[in-house]
């Protein structure tokens, strides 16, 4: 009869005893596998479950008597806490604020390119960067627009504005997508401008000034 740290393997009719070790060791090796735990809920399940039982009890403590004022003002912050702690980890970060649907020109009156750059520059001089770098894109796709690479279209974005070109200007499609990111992380994403983000505009701007577009095929053409 094993021992009670042995577990008898019948291999031809013949016991065979493992070690206490070795059992524990195998037992151990083969709970671990995928197949017992495909079941199990996942860290930001038991994340959740843990924060939930958190506000049952302060919940419960709350509804207990004997509370004092004080004691029942901590309890109610501290579920109010773990409940946007929830759902912050259930839904995220709060979203950027919503882009405008006015586009580019944010409802602005026409105004040429050589306007925009003009005001851009002004900002750029008074250290206002974040104006430098709106009136710079518009610049930018007045520039495109008044050399009929865009079609003049109110409400259009700077990301529309930079695959649209780019169709026209191959060579710089990366870069006029990089300079629409540039404008809406400042106009939308509220992130600070700075020099370097105004120089890219500008330096990109008077790079396609003297860029030579692409003619692109009409479709159903020869090819």
């Amino acid at each position: 009869m094993p021992t009670w740290g042995e577990i008898v393997v019948r291999a031809g009719g013949a016991p065979v005893t493992t070690p206490r070790d070795a059992a524990r060791d195998a037992a151990r090796d083969e709970l671990v596998k995928a197949d017992y735990h495909r079941h199990d809920p996942s860290i930001q399940e038991r994340v959740v479950n843990w924060i939930m039982e958190r506000i049952d009890d302060a919940l419960g403590a709350l509804a207990g008597g004997g509370t004092s004022g004080t004691t029942g003002l901590i309890l109610f912050l501290v579920v109010a806490l773990l409940i946007g702690a929830a759902l912050w980890w259930r839904l995220g970060a709060p979203r950027r604020t919503a882009r405008t649907d006015l586009g580019v020109f944010g409802g602005t009156g026409p105004r040429s390119a050589a306007q925009h750059r003009a005001d851009a520059e002004r900002h750029a001089a008074a250290g206002q960067w974040a104006e430098a770098v709106r009136e710079q894109l518009r610049a930018l796709v007045r520039g495109l627009e008044e050399r009929t690479l865009l079609d003049p279209r109110p409400g259009r974005t700077a990301d529309e504005a930079a695959v649209e070109a780019g169709r026209a200007l191959p060579e710089h499609a990366a870069a006029l997508l990089t300079a629409a990111r540039v404008f809406d992380d400042v106009v939308y994403g509220e992130r600070t401008a700075d020099q370097a983000a105004y120089q890219l505009l500008r330096d990109l701007d008077r790079t396609l000034e003297r860029a030579r577009p692409v003619l692109v095929p009409a479709a159903g053409g020869a090819a």
